[in-house]
């Protein structure tokens, strides 16, 4: 009997020792948390800091907004290419004189220097002759036509005066294009049709276009080639072309009639332009797109070579989530950031996708949510903060 109390109690024993086990390996594994739990929590988390210190922060909550973005870059100045030409030496030979000096205005067909060609002479006597040919040779065309009435002379003497008159019309006619080309004035040209003595005729280079001389490359003296050596730049400097770079990730937010505003040190105020040309070609060392824009340039502020700023604004309206530029950090791989208030009241560091410049801020592309609280004053003792 006894016996049979001490087995059951025995087994009582070993009943609740298993209970006892179950009950605290069940508690043991209700504490516990999964091996990824910290990892997943941590982050959010986040870091906290004094209530004092938490107080002089500035916090914004993100927002949906509708926004024009602006590409803000920097570009180089030069000259309108529509506007401005290089002058090349129409003859070859020394220079005799330079008429014009650095910076002066000119008109379209001025004078800007004389060369003593031999090539121009040439050209020279090559018309007189022409010129006395046709003459000659209309004559003698007149005069078979009158022996042709009264059967003087063959008619097919009459057609070979015609012919002789008309080839010599079309060589003075090339021979006068030829002194045309080469600068010479129309009083010159017509005193040698009128076979008067012009004396010693110089060669002159005039100027293609209207514009400001802005580049004198020759001087007296110097041995020109006809059509490879430069003489001298004329420019329109009333409006200049701005090259802009723009990378891949703000080319889509440029267009062609697109507003812009060049800024540079050298003027008080920026200087409006439009958008003129965007390159089909990735310059192959910058990775970047070439944007051409035209600016007014009625004060001259703008010069060739030039470094100037650029922002170009885009032309349709995009929706999205902005923060100010004082919210954005980097970290050591210079990788964007932000910090983010957690309901908790401590703080995460956030990583995001920078989209571009809108006014004082950046659109962000990802790494944010509506309702998010950005920190946008403070950010920088925050990261001090974080990291001690």
């Amino acid at each position: 009997m006894r016996n049979d109390v001490l087995i059951k109690c025995g087994g009582y024993a070993r009943r609740s020792l298993i209970v006892g086990a179950t009950v605290i390996t069940a508690c043991a594994r209700t504490d516990a948390k999964p091996p990824d739990a910290d990892s997943a929590a941590g982050p959010e988390a986040g870091f906290t800091i004094p209530a004092a210190q938490r107080a002089r922060l500035h916090v914004i909550p993100v927002v949906l907004s509708v926004f024009r973005p602006v590409v803000s870059t920097t570009g180089t100045v030069a000259f309108n290419g529509d506007h401005s030409t290089q002058v090349l030496a129409p003859v070859s030979g020394p220079v005799s004189r330079i008429l014009v000096p650095l910076g002066a205005q000119v008109a379209r067909g001025s004078a800007l220097a004389t060369v003593s060609s031999p090539d121009f002479a040439a050209a020279v006597a090559a018309f007189r002759k022409a010129e006395s040919s046709y003459r000659q040779l209309s004559r003698v065309a007149a005069l078979d036509e009158e022996l042709f009435k009264t059967d003087a002379i063959a008619h097919r003497d009459v057609e070979q005066a015609q012919t002789d008159a008309a080839a010599a019309a079309a060589d003075r006619d090339a021979s006068l294009q030829q002194l045309h080309a080469l600068g010479v004035d129309a009083a010159t040209i017509a005193a040698i049709q009128a076979g008067k003595s012009v004396g010693p005729v110089e060669a002159v280079i005039r100027a293609p276009i209207s514009g400001t001389v802005v580049e004198k490359l020759i001087n007296p003296g110097q041995l020109l080639q006809a059509g490879t050596t430069p003489t001298f730049t004329v420019a329109d400097v009333s409006s200049m072309w701005v090259t802009a770079n723009v990378f891949e990730q703000d080319l889509a937010a440029v267009r062609k009639g697109a507003a812009a505003t060049i800024t540079t040190d050298a003027g008080k105020y920026p200087v409006p332009g439009i958008v003129d040309n965007v390159a089909d070609l990735v310059d192959p060392n910058t990775k970047a797109t070439a944007v051409r824009i035209v600016a007014p340039n009625p004060s001259g502020v703008l010069k060739r070579d030039m470094f100037v700023r650029v922002a170009i604004q885009a032309d349709a309206q995009q929706s999205g989530f902005l923060v100010p530029t004082s919210a954005v950090l980097r970290n050591e791989e210079n990788l964007p950031f932000v910090f983010v208030a957690l309901p908790t009241g401590g703080f995460n560091r956030r990583q995001i996708t920078l989209g571009p410049r809108v006014g004082d801020g950046y659109q962000v592309l990802t790494g944010l949510t509506a309702g998010d609280k950005v920190v946008t004053e403070g950010a920088l003792f925050l990261q001090f903060a974080e990291s001690q």
